[in-house]
């Protein structure tokens, strides 16, 4: 991984919201920009910042990545909203981590997707943009009816004279990557294998909220996390670690609805070993190290605790043999 060149650039920021009609600036024109989605910022978006950081060396200026929100599915099957693995936020962080930034965001609306492929190449990418060259995946679509393609844009941005490099499929391993993949991952608790395709623990961010303090009863405060509706992640205990103030902290997470106690709205309670400080309020990520065991229903909560007490040396074992994480 690459570090942000924004120190390279004083004025720079880290995303850029292209609404219609507005300039961009000066200083954020002739960029190689990297083009996609970028949902997860896996290994094979890191292809993609690796592509276009050697471009835009090449030409003597920065890369930038050029994405939209929110993802276009929501727009096209509102009723099956995409599982996101990286909220904006949290996307725009780990582009710049890969020394693209800044990060322009194209906000995707009924508009935006009805703007043909030509003038999206044109209008924006060559005339807002200036783009000094630009980067995307074998597979990427845009414009109107997805009628835009990578050889389209080879053409069209090739006859401007900007040169267009489009990545192959990226395996690692000899496993294809994509967010798909990384999705059907999660959704079967396998955090492990998300990982790898990922490059890094996948992780959740989100403010600790009050809840019904049944586990401080327990022997096990927990921090609760309310986690976005679109998360397919499988409900179980997680060996996991939270960052705070900087610093990873291991713990055991419960994801679910409590089956023993309420089959409420799916929620993430963190026990972190060996901590007493108040986060409520607090702003915390939260990684996903091994998955443990699904959920389930206890008779007594004697039964429950003892599992509790099991789950908390699970996850102790499998922390203690797994590489610290870089802040």
């Amino acid at each position: 991984m690459t570090s942000s060149p924004e120190a390279a650039r004083p004025d720079a920021r880290p995303v850029f919201v292209l609404e219609p009609g507005e300039p961009v600036p000066a200083d954020l024109r002739g960029l190689v920009l990297a083009l996609g989605n970028f949902d997860g910022v896996h290994r094979g978006h890191a292809e993609l910042a690796r592509v276009a950081g050697a471009m835009a060396a090449e030409r003597g200026t920065q890369a930038a990545a050029l994405t939209f929100e929110p993802h276009p599915r929501s727009l096209f099957r509102p009723e099956q909203p995409v599982f996101r693995l990286t909220p904006e936020p949290v996307k725009v962080e780990l582009l710049a981590g890969l020394g693209l930034s800044p990060s322009f965001v194209v906000p995707f609306d009924r508009a935006v997707a009805g703007i043909p492929a030509e003038a999206f190449v044109d209008e924006l990418l060559l005339g807002r943009l200036g783009a000094a060259g630009l980067v995307c995946g074998y597979d990427f679509h845009f414009g109107k009816a997805r009628t835009g393609s990578p050889e389209m844009l080879q053409a069209r941005a090739g006859h401007a004279g900007v040169p267009v490099a489009v990545v192959p499929p990226f395996a690692f391993r000899g496993e294809p990557v994509s967010s798909t993949l990384v999705r059907a991952a999660l959704e079967a608790g396998d955090v492990g294998h998300a990982a790898a395709l990922l490059g890094r623990p996948w992780f959740v961010r989100g403010e600790v909220a009050h809840g019904d303090k049944r586990g401080r009863e327990l022997g096990y405060p927990t921090a609760n996390m309310h986690l976005a509706r679109d998360c397919r992640l499988r409900f179980g205990i997680y060996a996991v670690r939270m960052k705070i103030d900087g610093a990873w902290r291991d713990g055991v997470a419960s994801f679910g609805s409590r089956p023993t106690f309420d089959d409420g709205a799916p929620r993430l309670e963190t026990f972190v070993f060996d901590f007493s400080g108040d986060l409520y309020g607090r702003t915390v990520d939260v990684a996903f190290v091994a998955f443990l065991r699904g959920e389930a229903k206890f008779d007594t909560l004697e039964a429950l605790i003892a599992q509790m007490d099991a789950d908390t040396v699970s996850a102790r074992g499998i922390l203690a043999a797994t590489p610290a994480f870089l802040v």
